[in-house]
């Protein structure tokens, strides 16, 4: 994924709701939301290039995103394994807090920069591996966005999705006007950009939250409901070169722990 945010409200009726894209080249290879052939307890899209995915859950009751970080002058390892793997890892690892600690100890430097979202309903965390190194913490509730650097950095993009979905919940239009902020093609005046070392045009195209390219650009869009009664619902837009709409899915999981 390259845009998230959501609603972390532990112990509430729901406690998760996200809405997130994934921006790609739309010449890599990918799989549409649904359960996987070798792992049939996971459901997500998956990446056929690499492997792994960019968000997924499971029935016991997981859930796992990752975004890359934006930073050329991050030292990437030679054969650094894909990012994609990180999902896998999170949904299936025996003990979530306990690999997330062997990651932040040390493991994460064996990728290229990431964020990662782990939870289980109850606990959420994010970890990052980013120019400054590791940091692992807890996500305190409420309303969060994460991009390309850091839970919460205020890049106009994410502050104006995290406002869509707080405007979809507060108006009790949950998840349709949560999306339509994730669908807004619009980019940043140029005095609002980042500055993240790929230069003006690029962070201009990067700059919307749902990016229109031919050759790259948003290709997924996926929402996620976590209901206090025992379920998880997930859904899928999917999009072609210059934004059009391919197909959409949606599934609804009952946890078993």
């Amino acid at each position: 994924m390259c845009l998230i945010t959501f609603d972390h409200r532990p112990g509430s009726e729901w406690p998760l709701r996200l809405v997130a894209n994934r921006d790609e080249f739309h010449a890599r290879p990918a799989a549409p939301l649904a359960p996987w052939d070798a792992s049939p307890d996971i459901l997500g899209g998956r990446d056929l290039e690499a492997g792994g995915s960019w968000l997924a859950v499971h029935r016991r009751g997981r859930l796992a995103a990752v975004t890359n970080v934006r930073e050329p002058r991050l030292r990437v390892p030679d054969g650094a394994p894909s990012r994609g793997e990180l999902v896998h890892h999170a949904l299936t690892c025996p003990d979530l807090p306990a690999w997330l600690d062997r990651l932040a100890m040390g493991e994460a430097e064996r990728y290229a920069g990431f964020n990662l979202l782990a939870g289980d309903g109850e606990r959420l965390w994010h970890l990052h591996r980013g120019l400054d190194g590791v940091t692992l913490r807890e996500v305190s509730p409420g309303l969060h966005g994460l991009s390309n650097a850091s839970l919460n950095t205020p890049w106009p993009k994410l502050i104006e999705v995290r406002q869509g979905l707080a405007a979809s919940l507060r108006h009790g239009r949950w998840p349709e006007d949560a999306l339509a902020a994730m669908a807004d093609p619009r980019r940043a005046d140029d005095e609002q950009l980042p500055q993240t070392g790929v230069g003006v045009e690029m962070e201009r195209m990067l700059s919307s939250a749902f990016i229109v390219g031919e050759h790259y650009g948003t290709r997924a869009m996926t929402w996620v409901s976590w209901h206090a009664s025992g379920h998880i619902e997930i859904g899928e837009r999917r999009f072609g070169p210059r934004g059009v709409a391919l197909g959409e899915s949606s599934h609804r999981v009952r946890i078993a722990r």
